[in-house]
C-alpha cells in the first residue's frame, strides 16, 4: 500500500478517517493525500471575470490556512502528508486524483444515519461508494484499536462477482488480514434452499471463487452480515457494489450504502 486519499471537510468525521489513515500509512509506509474540494460551481470558475476570481482566490486561501491546524496531530508524526485542494464536485474529483495517484485506498469519515450537510453528506457519499473505482473505506468512530485483521466479506456468489472478489483478496492479502466470505440467505423472494446453495457455490469456485463460503440466516444481508461480524468480533466488513442492471441486490451500491450507514464497525467497500 502506497497512496492513501483522505477527502476531508474538516469535521470531526474527517479527522476520524485522518487518524485511520496515519495507522495503517505507519503500518504499510504509505503516503496520506489529504484532499478538502471547494465545490465551486461551474459557472463561478468559468466566469473569468475579477469579483469570481476574488472569491475564488479567497476561498482557496481559506482552505489552506484550515489545513495548518488540521494537519498539526501528533499521531501525523513520520507520516508523509501532502495536503491537495480541488475545485469540483466531490466523488469525480476523488476518483480522478485517485486514478492520477494510483490510490490503493481512499478513506471516508461518516455519521452514518445521521450525515449532516457537506462533502459526507446524502448522495456525495453514496456516489462514493457506488462509483470509486478504488476501495473506499467508511470509518465512524475514533480508530482507538483499528485493525484490518479480520474481516468479514459479503457476497452473493454470482459469476459476475468474481473479478471483483480477487480483487478485494488481493487487497487484503497485502495487508495481511484473515477474511470469512459470508452469503446471506433471507426469507421469502431471497430464500435458497442448500441444494441450490451448494450449486451456486460450486459455480462460484469453478469460476476462480474460493472453496468456502459460510451459508447464514438474516431478515436482510445487511442484519446477516452486521450479526456475523458481531458474532465474530470482526474488525470490519466488506462488501461488493455495483450499479449496472441484471445483478443481485447484494452488488447494485444500495446494500453496500446501508452497511456503511447502519454498521458501526468499519466497512470497505470493492467496485465490481
Amino acid at each position: 500500500m502506497k497512496n492513501i486519499i483522505i477527502p476531508v471537510d474538516f469535521s470531526q468525521q474527517a479527522e476520524f478517517a485522518l487518524q485511520t489513515g496515519a495507522i495503517l500509512a505507519k503500518k504499510h509506509n504509505a503516503t496520506l493525500h489529504v484532499l478538502h474540494m471547494l465545490e465551486l460551481s461551474d459557472s463561478l470558475i468559468s466566469l473569468s471575470n475579477r469579483a469570481n476570481n476574488n472569491e475564488m482566490l479567497f476561498m482557496l486561501s481559506h482552505a489552506k490556512k484550515r489545513f495548518e491546524p488540521f494537519l498539526d496531530k501528533d499521531y501525523l508524526k513520520d507520516v508523509k502528508v501532502v495536503p491537495v485542494i480541488k475545485k469540483h464536485k466531490v466523488y469525480k474529483e476523488v476518483d480522478a486524483v485517485s486514478k492520477e495517484l494510483n490510490a490503493d485506498l481512499i478513506i471516508m469519515g461518516s455519521q452514518g444515519l445521521t450525515l449532516q450537510d457537506g462533502i459526507f453528506a446524502g448522495s456525495n457519499a453514496e456516489k462514493m461508494v457506488r462509483n470509486s473505482s478504488v476501495p473506499v473505506l467508511v470509518v465512524k468512530t475514533e480508530p482507538k484499536n483499528f485493525s484490518l485483521d479480520h474481516v468479514v466479506l459479503a457476497t452473493d456468489m454470482s459469476t459476475e462477482s468474481v473479478e471483483a472478489y480477487k480483487k478485494a483478496e488481493d487487497f487484503f492479502s497485502k495487508l495481511g488480514s484473515h477474511v470469512d466470505l459470508v452469503f446471506v440467505n433471507r426469507p421469502n423472494t431471497g430464500f435458497v434452499s442448500t441444494k441450490v446453495f451448494n450449486k451456486r457455490a460450486k459455480a462460484f469456485a469453478e469460476a476462480g471463487g474460493p472453496q468456502k463460503v459460510e451459508f447464514i440466516a438474516g431478515y436482510t444481508i445487511e442484519d446477516g452480515i452486521i450479526q456475523y461480524a458481531d458474532d465474530t468480533n470482526a474488525d470490519a466488513i466488506a462488501a461488493i457494489t455495483n450499479a449496472r442492471r441484471g445483478l443481485n441486490h447484494l452488488i447494485k451500491g444500495s446494500v453496500s450504502e446501508d452497511l456503511a450507514n447502519h454498521s458501526r464497525r468499519p466497512v470497505i467497500t470493492f467496485k465490481l
